[in-house]
């Protein structure tokens, strides 16, 4: 039963430390000390949903069921695209972007963007329900390793959370903004990308 929570921590590590949109998101939250509790929980509680519908036996059902995951797959990329305009458009104007008078994001609009890079993500469904459920059950104690799993989301988003306000003295500079929102710029437009090619 241990190793199969090992086991299902490291296979949930391998698949969300990479740099993606809602990795991005978080980062930029955290280093903004705005809502980070909030977007960590959310994540953290996403997760923990899909692993636990993967493991269920859904898994089968979502991959065999491509006609969703193309509709979430150009929903999914439209947002990205989205975002990353929102993030150049920002980016224009670093006067704007000194965290001291950027006008903070309201708790609704932050919630309902960290919902949507979640679950407009097709990748997530592919990760989450349908590889680390198939994973879950060869391993000897598939609940055990779902366990493991969440155990890896939440360390993960809470480090990249509550450890991104700690470089806020970093982005005391607007132009060090401007720099981020590029990236994520990048970033979301590349994931925009590799959606709508597959």
């Amino acid at each position: 039963m241990g190793s199969s929570a090992v086991a299902g921590f490291l296979a949930c590590a391998g698949l969300i430390v990479a740099i993606g949109a809602q990795n991005a998101f978080v980062l930029r939250q955290g280093i903004r000390r705005e809502h980070v509790a909030v977007v960590v929980t959310l994540c953290t509680l996403s997760d923990l949903l899909l692993v636990a519908v993967g493991i269920a036996g859904l898994g089968p059902l979502v991959s065999s069921h491509p006609a969703v995951l193309t509709a979430t797959r150009w929903i999914g990329a439209a947002f990205l695209l989205w975002l990353a305009v929102a993030a150049v458009l920002r980016a224009r104007h670093p006067e704007r972007l000194d965290p001291a008078t950027e006008g903070p994001s309201t708790l609704r609009a932050v919630v309902g963007t960290c919902l949507a890079l979640t679950f407009l993500n097709p990748h997530v469904y592919l990760d989450t329900v349908v590889l680390l459920g198939t994973l879950a059950h060869q391993s000897p104690a598939p609940w055990a390793f779902g366990v493991g799993a969440v155990l890896a989301s939440a360390t993960w988003f809470a480090g990249l959370g509550f450890g991104a306000t700690r470089l806020r003295p970093l982005f005391a500079r607007p132009r060090a903004w401007q720099v981020l929102d590029l990236a994520v710029a990048a970033v979301m437009a590349a994931l925009a990308v590799v959606l709508v090619v597959g």
